[in-house]
């Protein structure tokens, strides 16, 4: 490498505009910002949903829906969960606690059993809200279900 054959790397050179530095760079005035106006400012940006005034989309659509604020949202457990959970514990009653304990819901939940599965274990369950089918398989295996409010 000699000093005499050093140049600039590719595309280092080229013609780039000169914003706002005279009417001789033939980009003064207004800087290619056009005329007056918010987007003539610094610092501008779109509103989300802006549409030029025209009546945004999200206000031409009218709300849909309904929210049942009396609606009771339950967590489900099944019966097969149940099975499961009295077999590696080795309990013959279930309490709403005992899910608690080992994960299964929260403090705030709500719990349901479903009768989705087998159960062969006598259990006494109790819950705040039993299906037919599960109360069916409960009584079934000689166990109680108890509903608690």
């Amino acid at each position: 490498m000699k000093l005499h054959t050093l140049k600039p790397a590719k595309g280092a050179l080229g013609r780039h505009k000169r914003i706002g530095r005279g009417e001789g760079s033939g980009h003064g005035g207004t800087s290619t910002r056009g005329m007056n106006g918010a987007k003539q400012r610094s610092g501008y940006h779109d509103k989300l949903g802006f549409q030029g005034g025209q009546m945004p989309i999200q206000r031409q659509l009218p709300k849909f829906g309904f929210n049942n604020p009396k609606k009771i949202e339950y967590k489900v457990i099944n019966l097969s969960s149940l099975q499961t959970l009295s077999e590696k514990l080795k309990v013959a009653a279930i309490s709403k606690q005992t899910l608690i304990e080992n994960g299964l819901v929260s403090k705030k939940d709500l719990v349901k059993i479903l009768g989705n599965g087998d159960l062969k274990a006598k259990l006494d369950v109790t819950a705040n809200a039993f299906s037919k089918s599960a109360k069916e398989k409960i009584e079934a295996a000689k166990g109680t279900a108890t509903v608690i409010k």
